[in-house]
């Protein structure tokens, strides 16, 4: 038996979807790579088998922060709760801390905490505007690993790094995608070059001989584990882990193109997609992909407003701007449904907002 298991495939992908740009044609122009997920007959994980981190250099360019949105200071909040529970007077490392605010919370909660990431802008003298190295001597009680792992190529390797960076000791508190999750809602947007592995609940188990905690966070979207770093192994496969997409996972593709092309040829109004972030980079490709034309991208992060999205160059504005350009009633296409009630309130609950995740 062959040891990797072709299970799903996109072809020039834009390999940074969060990476902003100053041009339409920068953002065409933009470097791509193919995703061609497999599962790992040996340790029943999943990947990107066609990556190649060579292309991949984070810099001030990349904006990710999500904190501008009420809904997720509260999942940060609910994040913080978590940590504090299993991390109480702890002193903590942070690794892919991103532009800090997560770090400054914690700090605001009495946590001594050092963060590490290249693409931070800020001030903050605990922040080290490196990538992990275990060269970098750190060492804490706990360390903090939010929506970094689905970035490694070897994240059991990478795991092991920290570990024994950190003498081979302390407690790990790990958020990523669930992507049981992205296959119940056939979230197909949910899968972009930027995110190597995909992970279930189960991979976690297979990892650490003890988990201390482990669920669902953020409508489900996420995963997080807390673990006992000493406890890490390599997972082994068993039949249970056997994966399957849903035979409809793609469906949505046509059925939200053809909507877009019936508007597209009635043009009576224009459309839109809220949120210029992965999700909505991809779903706008896909959709140029089917022939289907996306007239607005709103998102509230100002660090995106007036840049162009990766691949398709589609200019993303801010709330402000793209009321004036659709008339009431007109279709808005949600990315995230966490976000629905802050969109509506934000628009006066003047337009047809549709939910692109798509439950089984």
């Amino acid at each position: 038996m062959k040891r990797y298991r072709e299970i799903y495939r996109a072809e020039q992908l834009p390999v940074f979807q969060n990476r902003m740009f100053l041009t339409e044609q920068a953002a065409k122009d933009c470097v791509k790579g193919d995703v061609v997920l497999v599962q790992d007959s040996e340790t029943g994980l999943i990947f990107n088998q066609a990556f190649k981190p060579e292309l991949m250099q984070y810099d001030s360019d990349y904006q990710n922060e999500q904190a501008v949105s009420g809904a997720f200071q509260r999942h940060l909040q609910d994040v913080s709760a978590l940590v504090t529970k299993h991390f109480p007077a702890y002193s903590l490392i942070e690794v892919g801390c991103g532009k800090g605010y997560f770090l400054e919370q914690l700090q605001k909660l009495g946590f001594e905490v050092t963060g590490l990431d290249p693409t931070y802008e800020g001030s903050n003298p605990s922040v080290i505007k490196e990538y992990f190295s275990p060269e970098s001597g750190l060492r804490a009680d706990g360390v903090i690993l939010r929506h970094v792992l689905e970035h490694v190529q070897d994240p059991v390797g990478f795991l092991s790094k920290i570990r024994e960076s950190n003498g081979g000791t302390g407690r790990i508190y790990i958020e990523v995608p669930c992507f049981d999750w992205t296959c119940n809602h056939r979230a197909w947007f949910d899968i972009f070059y930027e995110h190597v592995n995909y992970f279930r609940r189960s991979d976690f188990d297979r990892m650490f001989g003890k988990v201390y905690e482990s669920g669902h966070i953020f409508g489900g979207q996420y995963l997080y584990v807390i673990a006992d770093l000493a406890t890490l192994r390599a997972p082994k496969y068993s039949k249970p882990d056997y994966f399957e997409f849903p035979e409809d996972f793609l469906g949505t593709v046509s059925r939200y193109a053809a909507r877009l092309k019936t508007q597209d040829t009635e043009r009576k109004r224009a459309t839109a997609i809220w949120g210029g972030a992965s999700k909505g980079v991809i779903f706008a490709l896909f959709m140029e992909r089917a022939g289907a034309k996306i007239d607005i991208v709103i998102d509230i992060n100002p660090a995106k407003q007036g840049k162009y999205l990766a691949a398709t160059g589609l200019l993303v504005q801010s709330p402000a701007d793209a009321m004036h350009m659709l008339v009431p009633g007109a279709d808005i296409f949600v990315m995230n449904s966490n976000y629905l009630g802050e969109i509506q309130e934000l628009t006066a609950h003047q337009f047809n907002y549709l939910l692109v995740e798509h439950a089984a």
